[in-house]
């Protein structure tokens, strides 16, 4: 287990300003829980408010009377967290031409966002980026260009094009905006379980840790980030005091990748997280096994966080992971046959909406679920 140095567990503010996602060593204030806010409203019509699934206590936990919640993202249009943030980012800057560089997810995200909305999106992929997430961009209409390399390369490449095209960069997890959409994970988790006392959160680019401790600024919640064993560049960093790059790494979480701090979520996340773990390939699969036991069909990446606490396996209170992706091949292929099935035949939904067949059966109206009603008489 690798550790971050404690934070304070509920500072006023972050304590350094921002620098990425404007105009080159443009400085704005620094992030806080009124940007989570304002990105709650603003994509309020285009993202789903995902349900907190009853827990699935690892035998440590369970022998501490310890309770686990999973909120679940997999259950988000486009199957995974990714659409808070680039909702938030598209919105707010009224992009009608888009470029990224993304790992798989949040490219799907700007895809179907650009679909709903008539804009354009050409996303820059790495080598490694899964086959079915690059064909399900490509059914709903967004361009994609593969390169050599790792994420560095890859998000280079993006922010080339970008200046060479005119389009707008929205990057998968630096950029102030994305990152405040993120945030509203940790903001609907607070709202509906105050009295948290951790909440585990799988970590990549970074985006959605520096969200989630935006939304738990003035909360004595404790803010765990999870990074797979392969790829630990926030643990790396904190201990170093600085950002540290790391050569590309290899773990079956495909979507947390990521080689160095973004400058945008690095100063929020150093200055509120109060611990960093890392997890084995081995701990990560086991974790997406037991999800899929209990019928919560989580891809790797999205099971990291669950990894992450069943490792933990301590404390006394309420615990929340988040269960970030669901793009399993099966849900990526199913919606990639939906997305390039004739407009006539679709249901009348609002394009955003769009989801796998898997999906559509398993999102509520309430939580109350036939998927949340087994995990009840599972921990029952």
């Amino acid at each position: 287990m690798t550790t971050a140095p404690a934070a304070p567990a509920a500072p006023a503010a972050p304590a350094a300003p921002v620098t990425s996602g404007g105009p080159a060593g443009a400085v704005r204030a620094p992030l806080g829980p009124a940007d989570v806010a304002a990105a709650a409203a603003r994509i309020a019509g285009h993202v789903r408010r995902t349900p907190l699934l009853p827990g699935l206590p690892a035998p440590d936990l369970h022998r501490t009377g310890r309770r686990l919640l999973l909120k679940a993202e997999h259950l988000q249009y486009g199957g995974s967290f990714k659409l808070r943030g680039a909702a938030n980012a598209v919105l707010a800057l009224g992009a009608r031409r888009i470029v990224t560089g993304s790992s798989g997810n949040h490219g799907i995200a700007l895809a179907r966002l650009a679909a709903a909305l008539g804009a354009e999106v050409t996303v820059v992929l790495a080598g490694g980026a899964h086959p079915a997430k690059i064909a399900l961009i490509r059914a709903l209409g967004g361009r994609t260009l593969g390169v050599p390399g790792g994420v560095a390369e890859r998000d280079a490449r993006a922010r080339a094009l970008a200046e060479e095209t005119g389009a707008v960069l929205v990057p998968s997890s630096d950029h102030e905006l994305v990152v405040a959409g993120q945030g509203t994970v940790g903001l609907e988790i607070l709202a509906e379980v105050p009295d948290a006392e951790t909440v585990y959160v799988p970590t990549g680019g970074g985006g959605l840790l520096a969200g989630v401790c935006l939304a738990a600024y003035g909360h004595p919640v404790r803010v765990v980030g999870v990074e797979p064993a392969g790829s630990p560049r926030y643990a790396r960093s904190l201990a170093a005091g600085h950002p540290v790059r790391l050569a590309p790494g290899d773990t079956v979480a495909d979507g947390l990748r990521g080689q160095q701090p973004g400058a945008v979520p690095y100063p929020v996340i150093r200055d509120r997280v109060d611990d960093l773990v890392t997890v084995s390939d081995a701990e990560i699969l086991a974790a997406a096994a037991l999800l899929r036991r209990r019928g919560i069909e989580a891809e790797p990446s999205g099971a990291v966080a669950l990894a992450g606490a069943m490792r933990a396996g301590r404390g006394s209170g309420r615990a929340v992971a988040v269960v970030s992706g669901g793009n399993t091949t099966a849900a990526l292929t199913a919606a990639a046959a939906a997305a390039a099935a004739p407009t006539a035949s679709r249901t009348e939904r609002p394009p955003h909406a769009a989801r796998t067949a898997r999906t559509t059966r398993t999102t509520p109206t309430s939580h109350t679920t036939p998927t949340t009603r087994s995990l009840l008489e599972e921990i029952s």
